[in-house]
């Protein structure tokens, strides 16, 4: 069984990133090379080009793909060449195979402490869409935007919403952001908006999927196959100036109140590894039309939490428990319904969840709900306040999920604000 197998590098108890983990990424040497592919295991990055270089991996074409300075390639191969590439790794990196284990040399070479390297982004992102997907979170903003009786748009149990997001602007953890400057909605007894920094800004508690194959122009994947187009997961930060989002999101909807930036966890948590963690989906009423309706309806229990930590302070707060297993809407549904009119899909691709809000108060998945619009204050575990967030304010995103004696994580998902230019 997968849970009981041990590695011979040291991953200390309740490490994110154990032998049943083995998330991909993209990480740069400290000594300035060039970005390459690797794995994560305990505190160590396997740096994939090495074990290609070895001859480890079978094929040229796997080698070629980790001679990249992105995942795209190996994101294209698909499903069994995925699996293959895991199989080999979970291998070559247990307690009883010598391979890597018993030489010096090449272990060496190819495991790195972290401490030792520069994470990067881990595909070349060609486009970027962003749903809707939480019937918490649309009820809670419509509740605040419209009213309780018409929270919900008139389509939302029947189509999964979502809009196509700025690209350019996806940026790994750890990178700041910048408040940004906009048009706002009037002051009240005036007619013109307003020019300035953002005073409403906030995070969205997200998780995103990497898409493997694509599809033709013209064609459409099924929902009962979309799975073997999912490369994984990260978490992600959808960045949301909310004056400005206002103001501007009539007729066509977010641009600039979202385009500034949007954070992911630099861990690709593959569909494999987060197996163990699969559940049921919320079942949804009305039925969904068949190109939606799924065979079988899963989705993953994965935790997430958020914290933030202000300038200053030693220590975050956490401010969120929220859970990827409350979207309403499942990734095959999205992906399927993304494909549905002919849209092509292309290795790399970033799909991402919406903001994740679960059924109470703790688990709210971004401040414009936690503060009712901005009416009710945030308490912060040193005795602070928040509405919304202030200059020098870090917020960090994590998920981790538990297995019969392991945990499968994704890292941080973190950024820090910068005040305007």
């Amino acid at each position: 069984m997968a849970s009981l197998m041990k590695s011979f590098v040291e991953v200390a108890p309740g490490s994110q990133f154990p032998i049943q983990n083995l998330p991909f990424g993209v990480f740069r040497p400290s000594n300035g090379a060039s970005p390459r592919p690797g794995v994560a295991i305990g505190e160590f990055v396997v740096d994939l080009s090495v074990l290609a270089d070895a001859g480890l991996f079978s094929g040229p074409v796997l080698a070629s793909c980790f001679s990249q300075t992105s995942l795209n390639a190996f994101m294209a191969l698909g499903r069994p060449a995925w699996k293959e590439v895991r199989s080999t790794l979970q291998k070559l990196l247990s307690a009883d195979e010598p391979t890597l284990r018993d030489n010096d040399a090449l272990r060496s070479k190819a495991i790195i402490p972290m401490s030792q390297v520069k994470m990067e982004m881990p595909a070349v992102i060609g486009d970027y869409t962003d749903f809707f997907s939480s019937r918490e979170h649309a009820t809670n903003t419509g509740t605040l935007f419209r009213s309780k009786e018409n929270a919900l748009p008139v389509n939302w149990l029947h189509v999964p919403i979502g809009y196509h997001g700025r690209a350019s602007s996806v940026v790994i953890s750890g990178t700041d952001i910048r408040r940004p400057r906009g048009q706002t909605s009037p002051p009240e007894g005036q007619k013109n908006p307003e020019f300035k920094a953002s005073a409403l800004l906030d995070f969205e508690l997200e998780m995103a999927v990497f898409v493997g194959p694509g599809n033709k122009l013209g064609t459409t994947v099924s929902v009962d196959d979309a799975a073997d187009h999912i490369f994984g997961f990260v978490i992600m930060n959808d960045w949301s100036a909310r004056d400005i989002q206002k103001w501007e999101y009539v007729p066509l909807g977010p641009f600039l109140g979202k385009s500034f930036g949007t954070t992911i966890s630099p861990w690709i948590v593959t569909m494999e590894a987060l197996e163990p963690f699969m559940c049921a989906a919320p079942e949804q009423d009305p039925p969904a039309l068949p190109y939606l309706t799924e065979k079988n309806r899963k989705t993953i229990d994965i935790p997430l939490q958020v914290a933030l930590k202000p300038e200053g302070e030693s220590k975050a707060s956490v401010i969120s428990n929220s859970n990827f297993k409350y979207l309403y809407w499942t990734v095959c549904q999205q992906l399927a319904h993304h494909t549905i009119n002919g849209c092509n899909l292309k290795p790399g691709d970033l799909l991402a969840s919406g903001t994740i809000s679960g059924p109470d108060s703790g688990s709210l998945g971004s401040m414009l709900e936690m503060s009712m619009g901005g009416k009710k204050e945030i308490m912060l575990g040193h005795g602070g306040i928040r509405k919304f967030l202030k200059d020098g304010d870090e917020v960090i995103m994590t998920a981790v999920c538990q297995g019969d004696g392991f945990s499968v994580g994704f890292g941080e998902c973190s950024g820090k604000v910068l005040p305007a230019l």
